[in-house]
């Protein structure tokens, strides 16, 4: 399904990517087109010009003279700068003189520049070559006294626009290979955000199936052999009391993930209300005072006299800090100590959760908020854990900005630190 719609997702992002080069390729070569012929008629207007300027016209003659010898000018006289021919036409436009080829005794283009087919030379007349002409109006003072008509191959030009093409040719379909190669590499960075989502959604439900399997089959074993006959009323009320526990247990498993799912994303403001962390803590702490003995474990509470204030929900931190110090309950061998702090620093509220039981094996550290996980399965089973309780902290304290972090080392214990920024 990934790869699909990553071969989708670059080759959208190739078709797009490659309309806008070819848009850009076509455009940047007519404007190379229109730049080049630009330069080529300046070129093609300096030379007309200086060569025209080389004869004058005489009104009374009605013929071109050269200005130096006038003489008229021949037709065999040399082109300057690899003009092709030059052609004299009196007001009339009627030809008068002309060098190189001659197109009719009447001038027909408008003065200007054009781009036309004209013969080379005068024993093929039927090969013909592209050209650019020019055809200059001859003033004197005021009066139209002929016009002056001269041209040059293209072969330059075309030269360049051939390299041109040529270059639009090989150089556009290798970027197009470029940008679909970079497409399928970015759609696979855009895509692995959502695999690894999606591969979570997976684990996370195979894993939620499974946690649920078991208490629905206990359930419903009990629940038949307490109806097989004969029906025993004290191994009944036994079976109900399997069935209660067990459905308190799936009860738990199923709040659990009704908060992860309903509490995901950050917390609005205006349901933030300002609390007292030493408060919040100083009633947890009194609720596991209690709880100690009877676990014949050591509890400890370091809370500063002074309120530290914040915007938060109650409820919601309460909620995490009880789960670190179930689980430090859960994992510290009798006599051992548990112990919870609370100060400031650098702006932050900093909650701490210390044991010194079992600790955490250093290749499962990275693991231990992941939904699910459990480091020993086995025991956590029997404390009745179902890998959800660091997950929830982590949410809940991800929520307000802060961070969880831990230390741990095997068979030394751990220590859970919250951080929470101090805004009011």
């Amino acid at each position: 399904m990934f790869d699909h719609s990553r071969r989708n997702l670059a080759h959208w992002f190739a078709l797009s990517m490659g309309g806008i080069l070819f848009a850009f390729a076509g455009v940047g070569y007519c404007l190379s087109v229109e730049e080049q012929l630009r330069v080529f008629d300046d070129e093609l207007f300096s030379q007309s010009k200086a060569f025209a300027v080389k004869t004058q016209y005489s009104l009374y003659q009605s013929q071109w003279r050269n200005q130096r010898g006038q003489t008229p000018v021949e037709s065999d006289a040399s082109l300057n700068g690899g003009l092709m021919y030059a052609r004299w036409y009196n007001s009339n436009k009627q030809l008068l003189q002309f060098i190189g080829s001659s197109d009719g005794k009447q001038l027909t283009a408008e003065p200007g520049f054009q781009t036309i087919k004209a013969p080379i030379g005068s024993e093929l007349p039927t090969t013909r070559t592209w050209v650019r002409q020019v055809t200059l109006p001859i003033l004197e003072g005021k009066v139209l006294i002929g016009y002056f008509q001269t041209a040059v191959p293209m072969n330059s030009l075309r030269v360049g626009l051939n390299q041109a093409r040529l270059f639009l040719t090989f150089g556009v379909p290798v970027t197009f290979g470029v940008i679909g190669i970079t497409g399928w590499f970015l759609g696979g960075l855009a895509m692995r955000p959502s695999l690894r989502a999606y591969q979570q959604l997976q684990q996370f439900t195979a894993d939620a199936s499974h946690e649920l399997r078991a208490p629905v089959a206990t359930v419903l074993s009990n629940a038949q052999v307490a109806l097989m006959p004969p029906e025993d009323p004290v191994e009944q009320r036994l079976r109900l009391q399997n069935i209660v526990q067990t459905a308190k247990s799936m009860s738990t498993l199923i709040n659990d993930l009704l908060f992860l799912s309903r509490h995901n994303g950050s917390l609005a403001e205006t349901g933030l209300k300002p609390v007292d962390l030493c408060e919040i803590l100083r009633s947890l702490a009194q609720d596991f005072a209690v709880q100690a003995p009877a676990q014949k474990l050591n509890f400890d509470a370091h809370l500063p006299e002074h309120p530290i204030m914040l915007k938060a929900d109650a409820n919601l931190l309460k909620q995490a800090v009880i789960n670190l110090l179930t689980n430090a309950f859960k994992y510290t061998p009798a006599d051992g100590k548990v112990e919870l702090y609370l100060f400031t620093q650098s702006h932050s509220a900093v909650i701490q959760v210390k044991d010194n039981g079992i600790g955490i094996p250093s290749t499962d550290l990275p693991h231990i908020f992941d939904r699910f996980y459990r480091v020993d399965t086995v025991r956590s089973r029997q404390t009745g854990g179902f890998g959800l309780g660091l997950a929830i902290a982590q949410q809940i304290v991800q929520r307000y900005g802060g961070q969880i972090t831990v230390n741990s080392m095997l068979g030394q214990g751990s220590t859970f630190q919250i951080s929470l920024p101090l805004k009011l």
